[in-house]
């Protein structure tokens, strides 16, 4: 609380006047130590600037899903679960298809990605496998975010925000340089919410929440050629979640489950890039470490009975860092090289509490189908307890290191790059799972204590070559080119088989059939693909007013990794390795923009199969994989109205359109979400330092499901977030 106190006050010192763009000392400060964020490359990328971020009311990276083409990141009921999908392919649980980088440091945990956004400078989408240059878990692409820049920027911004089911955003946060060589800036977001789907059986919101972040940011040129950008953030999340109704006959019943449910993060970022800027080169170091911290509790059968309820704590130590080289010359031959390292350790409780109703269920009744037999008729087992704990403890720390580069050779108007990175990581598992309860059958007393212990260790490890090569011919109209990139998803640990494992072997005690458990059955492998694209970007179209990217993309995937739900009362689930699996498809983005007026048009279209995948005693060959949608469609119209100056010095009108489907939501796929369309629309009024925005999203009321599971032969599904609507008034000074 001090440091947001000192960060407000500080907020209020004079700043000096704006500068609207810096390069200073030969060192552009705000552009990418990888790829360049004004050349269209030989990839499929959507840029979504400030003005846009801001125009159309994005809060969240899950937002982002309205703009780009096959890039899908639903809302699951929390800011836990941040699966994205992107061209066929995702994943619920453990590893992403996506890398996310904040200011050029990569984001370690999937459970941070979803986040609110604020004062941020641009985001890069990039689809298909990026992982040549970024590395692990990128086979389908990653999301670049660069926050403002206090030497590109300087002033203060205010914010207060009110929407309905009591919506409420705040903002403060202060740019500043008091000379052209050193800037830095200090901000403080909060958030609130009631949330917007009640939980029947306990009389009460279940998704409300409260976010508070505080984000500061020093950049400093300090010699001839030196940058050093600091940026440090902490954040914490405190909300419900989870509004999962049962699915029953055709009819989704009401949310109603009677254990709380929540979820709590809190994190600390930081992450020091150094640049020297030499003759014909530019040297990069980012160093990145973070703490991440969180809490889940939540009801996991979902119902308004006494099954079990099960709690996850986090604490994690990450530490990144990389070196890179990239040339900066006009010449034939250009070269990006790199060394990276990282290091990340968690350590994790997962403990499931079983209660009467899932003792009864779950346990007595399966043992006492074989009670009898061991012990003679009329004989039952009885467990003392009405409630106990399966404990389930890991420390799994995770390192690794690469190397890789990419050369680039310029003949005419043709450009072919060769990208190579050798990659390492292994990773393992101090794993202690134990239980005691207390047990007799008829006519047996006292109780009889049984301890349940499954401990050990594990570990994998991998070493993946990761080519690509692309063909590119650059014209003052575009750029057409061809690809083929092989990406890499890392393998993991099933940690939440653990349960299941106690279960089984405290079952094989009770009828006296006790098996050996290898927990190699836990880890699943690698998933890897080639990603093959043929695309063109068009700039400066019909007169400079209109700009128009396409590709059309074939992925092969080894190995993909699937989230399952076991058949039966099983409780758990686990991640899954499909034999083979492809994907293809098309991509389109245009942007007509005049005078007073902009159009934003994207599509995609995914056809996503198995070709080999056998799980569970069942054939799933040829079937469409789950999780992502067929299509995607994105339309905006922005109209800056023509009015007086006296009225007002900008008044913005924003019309959005996005759609999705379908999705299927099982490997069976027998259930799915048909294509639905979510209709969004702003208006901003600003006239000298103050603006006034009226905006609302899901105006017509969609009905739609973003989410499908199933535990202990029960269906649940997510629906989406319903109308939406509010009033956001801002200062810039």
């Amino acid at each position: 609380m001090n440091i947001a106190l000192s960060i407000i006050a500080l907020m209020f010192a004079p700043c000096v006047e704006k500068i609207d763009s810096v390069l200073l000392q030969a060192v552009d400060i705000v552009s990418s130590v990888k790829i360049s964020r004004d050349e269209a490359g030989a990839y499929s990328a959507t840029t979504v600037r400030r003005s846009r971020i801001e125009d159309t009311h994005i809060c969240s990276v899950k937002e982002l899903s309205s703009v780009a083409p096959n890039f899908y990141q639903p809302d699951y009921g929390s800011r836990m679960t941040s699966s994205i999908y992107v061209r066929g392919f995702g994943s619920r649980i453990d590893q992403p298809v996506v890398g996310m980088n904040i200011d050029e440091v990569p984001v370690m945990n999937k459970n941070g990605y979803d986040f609110e956004l604020f004062d941020i400078d641009r985001i890069q989408l990039m689809r298909g496998a990026q992982s040549s240059l970024f590395g692990r878990n990128t086979s389908g692409g990653a999301i670049n975010i660069y926050t403002l820049s206090p030497l590109t920027f300087q002033g203060k911004r205010l914010l207060v925000e009110y929407g309905n089911n009591n919506n409420l955003r705040l903002k403060a946060s202060h740019y500043a340089a008091p000379s052209r060589d050193f800037g830095w800036s200090a901000g403080v977001y909060y958030s609130h919410s009631d949330g917007f789907f009640m939980n029947r059986e306990r009389g009460e919101k279940c998704d409300g929440g409260d976010n508070l972040s505080v984000r500061m940011r020093m950049q400093w040129l300090p010699w001839e050629g030196w940058s050093l950008d600091n940026s440090f953030s902490v954040g914490y999340t405190d909300e419900g979640g989870w509004a999962y109704r049962q699915y029953n006959s055709g009819s989704l019943a009401p949310v109603a489950y009677n254990d709380a449910s929540s979820y709590r993060r809190f994190t600390v970022s930081d992450g020091l890039l150094v640049k020297r800027r030499l003759e014909h080169a530019t040297v990069s170091s980012v160093t990145g470490y973070t703490y991440f911290n969180d809490r889940m509790r939540i009801d996991n059968d979902f119902l308004p009975l006494d099954y079990f309820s099960m709690g996850q704590y986090q604490k994690e130590h990450s530490i990144t860092q990389e070196i890179t080289v990239k040339t900066e010359n006009s010449g034939a031959f250009n070269l990006i090289g790199g060394l990276s390292a990282f290091y990340k350790q968690t350590e994790m409780s997962a403990p499931v509490r079983f209660k009467q109703y899932g003792i009864e269920n779950l346990i007595l009744n399966n043992a006492n189908k074989f009670i009898p037999g061991i012990y003679g008729p009329g004989h039952l087992l009885e467990i003392m307890e009405d409630n106990f704990v399966i404990s389930d403890d890991f420390v799994i720390p995770v390192y690794g290191a690469a190397a890789y580069f990419q050369a680039e050779l310029k003949a005419g108007g043709f450009a072919l790059q060769a990208s190579l990175r050798a990659d390492y990581e292994r990773s393992s598992m101090d794993y202690d799972s134990r239980s005691t309860v207390h047990y007799r059958t008829l006519g047996e007393h006292p109780y009889l204590p049984m301890n349940t212990v499954f401990a050990g260790s594990n570990s994998m490890d991998a070493f993946e070559l990761l080519p690509g090569f692309s063909l590119s011919y650059n014209g003052e109209w575009g750029n057409m080119y061809a690809s083929a990139r092989k990406g890499f998803k890392a393998g993991g640990f099933n940690t939440q088989l653990f349960s299941d494992i106690l279960q089984t072997c405290m079952m094989g005690s009770f009828i006296k059939n006790e098996q050996d458990v290898d927990a190699s059955v836990t880890l699943y492998e690698p998933e890897t693909n080639w990603c093959y694209e043929l695309g063109a970007h068009f700039a400066s179209l019909a007169g400079g007013m209109l700009d128009i990217s396409a590709s059309l993309f074939y992925i092969d995937c080894r190995n993909q990794q699937l989230t399952v739900f076991p058949k039966g009362m099983s409780t758990g689930r686990f991640m899954s390795n499909a034999g083979k699996s492809y994907s293809y498809g098309a991509e389109a983005t245009a942007t007509l923009h005049a005078d007073n007026f902009r159009f934003d048009a994207s599509y995609g279209y995914t056809h996503a199969k198995f070709v080999e995948y056998t799980s569970g005693g069942s054939d799933y060959s040829g079937k469409h994989i789950p999780f992502a949608p067929r299509e995607t469609v994105s339309l905006n119209a922005s109209w800056r109205v023509p009015v007086s100056k006296e009225f007002a010095q900008r008044l913005v009108l924003n019309v959005g359109w996005n759609g999705t489907g379908r999705i299927y939501w099982n490997e069976e796929n027998t259930l799915s979400q048909s294509f639905y369309g979510l209709l969004n629309a702003s208006l901003a009024w600003e006239k000298g330092y103050f603006g006034v925005s009226l905006w609302g999203k899901n105006l017509l009321g969609e009905r739609y499901n973003t989410f499908y599971f199933r535990s202990i032969g029960n269906d649940f599904f997510a629906q989406g977030k319903p109308l939406q609507a509010g009033i956001t008034v801002n200062v810039n000074l």
